[in-house]
């Protein structure tokens, strides 16, 4: 369904990297294996942007790998990877998520070039980038070696499984490290009824009108700005884009006159009050000190007014 050579349902996405890195330490040999996080004499380092950290990359140290961090904040430079790459590198890491790839790092493509060029393998992170579907297949016709995808989230499959698809070598290394077998993956078991419901859910996922599906998220989050009004001091609008909001989002920007609460507290409050409504906190830039953001992927009809009616409670709140 993916176009991958091969692919293996993990225990979640965290649990796909833990076995990303498994497979690329220890391969398929079975004395290695047995000896993870034990990596004296295994290749074990793992290259990442310093933009591309993030929570779950601790899933990477579990099998005993470790992170190798290049680049500036906003910058990262061809050398400063090809420099990096080394005996000891088993992996080049590339997160795809929002706000995570400023224009002055590597991109994909030069990710790609320089690690194959070495013999080192692109892992990719793309667990919370689907929809939209073309992420499911682009990453992996584009060069990446291993791809992990959310089950949940925009599939919308049990919660608690993820995809990791790619090249057959690793995958067959993946699955050797993973339960049922007496490895590093043992933990993160999943049963043949999260595996037959995930894909289930990826069938009817790649059946669907994408097109139709995006105008829905984007009436919602419409619903949303227009509900709001002329709150003084607050901008709301409607955006789309490809790298940082994939889906459609009411986006409130909190401008330099706005004397109310943060957008920090209004999300706390938010996420406190009944019914409990959780928004996102952005980036802060575009020379907005603050900005909250709504993602219509999990409302249900009518959830958009309830929302509206919270906003104004907490904005308007003295």
């Amino acid at each position: 369904m993916l176009g991958a050579e091969a692919a293996l349902v993990t225990a979640g996405s965290a649990a796909g990297l833990v076995l990303q890195a498994a497979a690329c330490i220890a391969g398929d040999d079975p004395s290695r294996i047995a000896r993870l996080p034990d990596v004296t004499g295994m290749r074990h380092e793992f290259v990442i942007q310093r933009p591309h950290r993030f929570s779950y990359d601790q899933s990477f140290r579990v099998p005993g790998g470790v992170l190798v961090e290049i680049g500036l904040g906003r910058r990262t430079m061809p050398y400063e990877l090809e420099n990096a790459i080394g005996p000891a590198t088993a992996g080049a890491v590339y997160l795809v998520s929002p706000f995570t790839s400023p224009p002055g790092i590597l991109s994909f493509d030069e990710v790609c070039r320089i690690a194959h060029a070495r013999g080192v393998p692109v892992l990719v992170d793309v667990a919370s980038m689907v929809p939209p579907r073309e992420n499911l297949f682009r990453y992996l016709r584009d060069g990446a070696d291993l791809v992990i995808v959310s089950g949940g989230k925009g599939i919308r499959g049990p919660q608690s499984t993820g995809i990791l698809a790619g090249r057959r070598d690793l995958i067959r290394a993946a699955t050797l490290n993973a339960s049922p077998n007496q490895a590093i993956g043992r933990a993160a078991k999943t049963s043949k009824e999260e595996i037959v419901g995930l894909v289930t859910a990826l069938e009817l996922f790649l059946a669907e009108d994408e097109k139709a599906e995006m105008e829905r998220y984007r009436e919602v989050c419409a619903s949303i700005v227009a509900g709001l009004g002329e709150v003084p001091g607050i901008r709301a609008v409607v955006e789309q884009d490809p790298v940082n909001r994939v889906l459609p989002h009411a986006v409130l920007y909190f401008e330099p006159s706005w004397t109310g609460p943060s957008g920090r507290a209004v999300q706390l409050a938010l996420a406190a009050g009944d019914p409990h409504v959780y928004v996102q906190q952005g980036p802060h830039q575009g020379g907005y000190f603050d900005e909250i953001a709504i993602d219509a992927i999990n409302l249900e009809p009518g959830d958009e007014a309830i929302i509206v009616r919270r906003l104004l409670e907490e904005l308007t709140r003295r």
